[in-house]
């Protein structure tokens, strides 16, 4: 019997590889010499460049670049020599990861590090560079990342007074945008697992805003920020990408990104199955496996364990998933032949996270006996 194993992260517990792993050992457990062929997936959030690394043979680069709130940091992406294809996340200069709890402010964090891991990129020679939205600290709509690439923007003020000095909030009195004139870009694919707008109740800032710790006020006073810079590129540059699905993404990043780089969206499914050749490899196995932490309605939305079962249905292949909770989903459901879930009401969950490996191994096993 030949099976793949392409399953995302759990977060908090384990990143895909360790996740696709742990599911191998528990199949070689039960079957007698099973070929067992791993594919680490990503949808675009955090993992999209290590999975897109792995199975293109890349290596890691290392830039100076600036975290969410101005301190300097080494930030790294992955280099495929093979096409100058640079892959990066968001994250690894505008996550939440780099900041602490009590650091979380969206009205101050941008995406100025994102810039520079662009420039960088840039710099080498890349020809393509995709960009993973997922995990992001800010919600700035690209304004930082475009500073980093030398935009000017310009302030509505009172003679004699000084920009607030409120951050992304001062976005509000935005009066004109200037580009510089020399900056080359390549091509560039944003890689996207939501497909939020910018604006309005399921953009950006209403949307994930307050995971991020902004406030009732400070939602308001990001919006009005965010519809301003819309309304200055819409004018000065003549297109609006304000309701394009994912522009929202990354706290307005998507947006951002397609403004002043000229990117694309793409689902991020897509961008990493394409990048690792997922279906190609699929097409000669009997059975596939995938997984994720959480399987929910959010599932079919572009989520790894729905583009996994899109694909396996396409090619006539039976798919199973292993997941961390599951809340039974009908319409999710009917994309498997089988789910099963870690969860126990015997287990805390974080006593679930920290035996993570050890479920996915058992699941694995009783996976192989139902077959």
């Amino acid at each position: 019997m030949k099976i793949l194993i392409a399953p995302d992260k759990f977060k908090g517990a384990l990143n895909a590889p360790e996740v696709a792993e742990n599911i191998a050992k528990g199949l070689r457990d039960a079957l007698p010499n099973p070929k067992i062929e791993i594919i680490p997936m990503a949808d675009g959030g955090e993992g999209t460049a290590e999975a897109i690394c792995q199975a293109r043979g890349g290596s890691w680069l290392n830039c100076k670049a600036h975290d969410p709130i101005g301190r300097e940091i080494e930030a790294r992406y992955a280099w495929i020599a093979h096409g100058k294809l640079a892959v990066m996340e968001m994250s690894e200069a505008a996550g939440m990861r780099r900041l602490s709890e009590s650091e979380r402010d969206p009205v101050c964090a941008t995406t100025f590090g994102v810039g520079e891991m662009i420039l960088d990129a840039a710099g080498r020679g890349a020809n393509e560079i995709i960009i993973g939205l997922g995990g992001s600290a800010t919600n700035d709509g690209g304004f930082g990342m475009a500073e980093a690439l030398g935009f000017q923007f310009d302030y509505e003020q009172e003679e004699g007074k000084e920009k607030n000095g409120e951050g992304v909030t001062d976005l509000a009195n935005l009066s004109w945008i200037e580009k510089p004139r020399d900056l080359k870009l390549p091509k560039i694919i944003a890689a996207v697992d939501v497909r939020n707008p910018l604006l309005g109740e399921n953009g950006a800032t209403r949307v994930f805003g307050p995971q991020k710790g902004a406030s009732k006020d400070e939602l308001n006073a990001l919006e009005r920020a965010l519809t301003r810079l819309a309304e200055i590129v819409a004018g000065e540059f003549g297109f609006d990408y304000r309701d394009r699905p994912g522009a929202g993404a990354a706290g307005g990043l998507g947006f951002g990104l397609m403004s002043f780089c000229g990117a694309t969206i793409r689902p991020g499914f897509d961008v990493v199955a394409g990048a690792v050749g997922l279906e190609s490899q699929m097409k000669d196995v009997d059975l596939v496996i995938t997984g994720e932490g959480s399987l929910d309605r959010q599932t079919l939305e572009g989520k790894t364990p729905a583009g996994v079962a899109t694909l396996a249905r396409k090619l006539g292949k039976k798919v199973y998933a292993i997941v961390g909770r599951d809340d039974a989903n009908q319409q999710v459901h009917e994309l498997f032949d089988g789910v099963y879930q870690l969860a126990r009401s015997d287990m805390t969950e974080k006593e679930q996270m920290k035996r993570a490996g050890e479920l996915l191994r058992e699941k694995a096993r009783e996976l192989v006996k139902d077959l």
